[in-house]
């Protein structure tokens, strides 16, 4: 098998090439390394031959797509940002940088791709209401999280709602312009697919943690943030109540659920020619944010955690995944319980430390 890994020396495609090569195949990495998301050089595996390039530019992507089966698309600008003046460089590094790709794999004749999504496609999560019927939520109303109610209503009787697991099939709702980025790369892909008979799939990464995660930056995850703050001796600060439940995933179970995307493309058959098929990529457990930064602190030794009550109107309260459809048609499951990830991640080491 001979892959091609845009963004391979990130967090994520640095994990995905490892477990690559170790399966013995052949691996390209494509990579900008570029100083913003790199302070500090990242090593990469000598065994992946290295393209220092952007994925925007085509004569780099033609020359990156030479030989390869099937392409793992993990480039991308990644988090919440800061404000609205990070727009023009989500689009032109998520979906102009996929554009020009996919531009490249028609001109080439390559017709299998596994992309990274994010569980920020969805919005909120999935509710029910106190008879299991599912419900649309509305936004959470500012006087209800004054006074500590969290949870989303129903719009109608205006009974609150209970969580359950979101499904592939559920409602998408963009919130923030990297939300908007990420499902404006799944229509590229399917449209991609569509024109091309080309085959798709779209891996909704839900929370990822664990060894060369984003140091403390305002695009890392929640889970890297608490590292961050226990290591300068301050307790992780945690919104509303700390009960937000999320599906954490570590990042080995991600990079394993890439090869299976890989394999089950090669082998046809579970993805129909010319479609795009997404699946969720999340832990079968649900943990809540407030546990995250319970079990960070008592590893680290660090001081308990502050449940501030602070709240943000645009958050999401909710977001939890099925992984069934990743578990039937990929044949991939998580590996890795929520304890034992936590504890290895209290301690390894994070991009963008100095050695």
């Amino acid at each position: 098998m001979r892959i091609l890994v845009t963004g391979g020396a990130g967090f994520i495609g640095g994990h995905i090439v490892e477990v690559a090569l170790a399966r013995g195949w052949e691996v390209r990495t494509l990579d900008s390394l570029d100083p913003v998301v790199h302070p500090v050089r990242p090593a990469v595996n000598p065994g992946a031959s290295l393209l220092v390039g952007d994925v925007g530019d085509a004569s780099t992507v033609a020359a990156a797509l030479e030989g390869i089966d099937v392409v793992v698309h993990q480039s991308a600008k990644v988090g919440l940002g800061v404000d609205f003046s990070d727009a023009p460089d989500y689009v032109r590094n998520n979906d102009l940088a996929t554009a020009v790709l996919l531009a490249g794999m028609a001109s080439a004749g390559r017709d299998k791709l596994v992309l990274a999504s994010s569980m920020v496609v969805y919005g909120e999560g999935a509710y029910t209401d106190s008879s299991g019927r599912l419900v649309r939520p509305g936004p959470r109303r500012a006087e209800d999280m004054e006074h500590g109610i969290f949870d989303p209503r129903d719009p109608v009787t205006g009974e609150l709602l209970l969580p359950t697991l979101v499904t592939e099939g559920a409602v998408l709702d963009p919130r923030n312009v990297y939300a908007a980025s990420k499902l404006a790369q799944e229509n590229l892909a399917s449209a991609w697919a569509r024109t091309t008979g080309g085959t798709a799939a779209a891996l909704r990464y839900h929370n990822v943690y664990g060894p060369w995660m984003p140091k403390d930056t305002p695009y890392a995850g929640v889970a890297s943030l608490f590292r961050s703050a226990l290591a300068r001796g301050a307790a992780p600060r945690v919104f509303e109540d700390g009960g937000q439940r999320r599906s954490f995933i570590h990042v080995a179970d991600v990079a394993e659920a890439n090869l299976c995307a890989v394999e089950a493309l090669a082998a046809g058959g579970v993805m129909a020619a010319g479609s795009m098929r997404a699946y969720n990529v999340g832990a079968s457990e649900v943990h809540t944010i407030g546990q995250v930064a319970g079990v960070l602190s008592t590893v680290g030794g660090g001081p308990v955690p502050v449940f501030t009550g602070e709240f943000r109107l645009g958050d999401v309260r909710h977001i939890t995944a099925s992984s069934a459809r990743a578990k039937a048609e990929l044949g991939w499951a998580p590996r890795r319980s929520f304890e034992d990830g936590m504890r290895e991640f209290a301690t390894a080491p994070l991009r963008g430390e100095l050695p």
